[in-house]
């Protein structure tokens, strides 16, 4: 008997071989595009698309936003609307993509508009769609956890008794604190090697499909009693406490349970340098995200549809669930039919784990933004912001998005009228950077822009156009008044907090940023 020396079998030489390839040419794409590779660069397409489908997480955003659609419209504004919506905000997701494939760098919407503008523009558009990228974000990230701690507050109140049956209800100083717990975490998670966030931002997107299949099936097959097919699909509801009644106005205001949750999969985008293969992985994150949420989406949506029986009721805030819509749908479906409730409590809690996963990869997108545009120079302390770890993650980055993110929650102890306006920026803010540099691309680097592996073709301009005149009307749609009479408590603040954005980057650009701000620099030594 012999013993052989081990060596690789040439298949796994191949392997490797492979992957040394790609990895070179993915460090010298990054190059060309001005940039040394910093970031450990070891994501597949599937580890990139579980960032974006995390972070839109058709649970977390469907399940805080149903209200608005119960009450703007009711099942024609959520399963009507969610189609409209899909359709739209497919285009804005293939013209990224497209755009992405040319340029995947961590920067990515600042980063394309200054590219897309020619050398006269590229300051002032980086200057404004990475400030509205940003903030967007980190509202993102204000509304994702604040959300969690309201849902955990819900999950306490329907365990103690409900509101009706003296159940505990959490002070805002309460429910601020366990929300500052949340961040934490996740600032604690997104601190460090990016394996384990790609880990649980996989689990999370798995969480999500799991737990849109099972409510999907389980709670209607619980409920004693279904609405109809034409209830669902046809029922349009006029009726409303906000004193609106003009039936395209009502039913607009009700896009926005859609629109809110299909937002976030330029994740896919801020993770492409640490992903393999980039140029084809970061756009295909994108789309597979946004495709699958959309399935994904309507089946739950459809299935929760088919179980409500009186809006008037789950709008109510003296209900068991303190008016949290869902939350007393899930719970009156098991108390309906086995006397008690715990099973609805176990449902709305599964979400609340999804909610936990879509703002972990929240902080994890935010804080690559972050780390992207300081190191071209354009925050306060930018040094500071673009510093890695030993793990080779931002964290700094981290801690500053969560920072900034607790301030905004403040606004709630004052107002949730303010604090929604405040997260209203998630939508509106983040949406107008998705837009900038489409725009860009079609009006001032129409002519110079070169495609990348993944291209519409002769789709490009058409389906560009189709994306930037959506952003513009769903701005001035999530603007209007959104009850009536308008007084403080009713005046809707999203014109307020989004014009203080535009304030904010334009008085900074004209005072300052003009003088400095080039756009993206180089880090590459000649």
């Amino acid at each position: 008997m012999s013993f052989q020396p081990k060596t690789e079998s040439n298949s796994e030489m191949e392997t490797n071989t492979e992957d040394e390839k790609k990895a070179d040419s993915d460090e010298a794409k990054l190059s060309q595009l001005g940039y040394k590779q910093e970031l450990k660069r070891h994501l597949t397409m599937l580890e990139n698309f579980a960032f974006s489908f995390s972070i839109i997480s058709v649970l977390t955003g469907i399940t805080t936003t149903y209200n608005t659609g119960l009450r703007y419209g009711g099942p024609v504004s959520v399963t009507l609307g969610w189609l409209l919506v899909s359709f739209f905000n497919g285009c804005v997701a293939l013209s990224m993509a497209e755009i992405c494939s040319a340029y995947p760098t961590a920067g990515g919407l600042y980063y394309w508009s200054a590219k897309l503008s020619g050398r006269r523009w590229a300051p002032l558009a980086s200057w404004i769609t990475g400030w509205f990228n940003i903030v967007g974000q980190w509202a993102g990230i204000t509304s994702i956890d604040f959300s969690l701690a309201q849902m955990l507050q819900v999950i306490i109140l329907l365990s103690t008794g409900g509101a009706n049956g003296g159940g505990y209800l959490a002070s805002k100083y309460a429910v601020l604190g366990c929300y500052a717990a949340i961040l934490i975490i996740h600032g604690a998670i997104n601190s460090i090697s990016v394996k384990w966030v790609s880990f649980l931002c996989q689990l999370g997107a798995v969480w999500n499909v799991i737990g849109v299949f099972l409510l999907t099936i389980l709670i209607p097959s619980v409920a004693t009693e279904k609405a109809s097919p034409k209830f669902v699909f046809a029922h349009f509801n006029p009726e409303n406490d906000a004193g609106i009644h003009n039936k395209f106005y009502i039913f607009v205001l009700g896009l926005l349970t859609s629109q809110y949750t299909m937002g976030g999969y330029d994740a896919s985008v801020h993770m492409t340098e640490e992903t393999k293969n980039a140029d084809i992985n970061g756009p295909k994150g994108i789309i597979n995200s946004v495709a699958i949420s959309t399935v994904a989406g309507y089946m739950y949506l459809i299935s929760i549809t088919f179980t409500v029986r009186n809006i008037p009721y789950l709008l109510r805030s003296d209900n068991d669930a303190g008016g949290y819509a869902i939350a007393e749908v899930f719970y009156l479906v098991f108390k309906n039919r086995y006397g008690s409730g715990v099973g609805g409590i176990i449902c709305l809690g599964f979400i609340a784990v999804a909610v936990f996963f879509c703002g972990i990869g929240a902080v994890a997108s935010n804080s690559r933004m972050t780390y992207a545009f300081s190191r071209d120079g354009a925050m306060p302390f930018s040094s500071l912001w673009c510093k890695v770890n030993k793990e080779e993650v931002p964290a700094n980055a981290v801690w500053l998005a969560l920072a900034i993110s607790f301030c905004m929650a403040t606004t709630s102890l004052g107002s949730l009228v303010a604090f929604q306006a405040m997260v209203s920026i998630a939508t509106i803010g983040l949406y107008i950077a998705y837009a900038l540099p489409i725009l860009c691309r079609l009006v001032l680097g129409r002519q110079s822009f070169v495609s990348g592996p993944f291209s519409l073709g002769h789709w490009s301009v058409l389906c560009g156009w189709v994306a930037v005149i959506w952003v513009a009307v769903i701005t001035v749609l999530f603007s209007l008044p959104v009850a009536y009479p308008i007084e403080k408590n009713t005046l809707n603040y999203t014109p307020i907090a989004v014009g203080g954005v535009f304030f904010f980057v334009f008085a900074s650009w004209v005072l300052s940023a003009r003088h400095w701000f080039k756009g993206p620099i180089s880090n590459i030594q000649e």
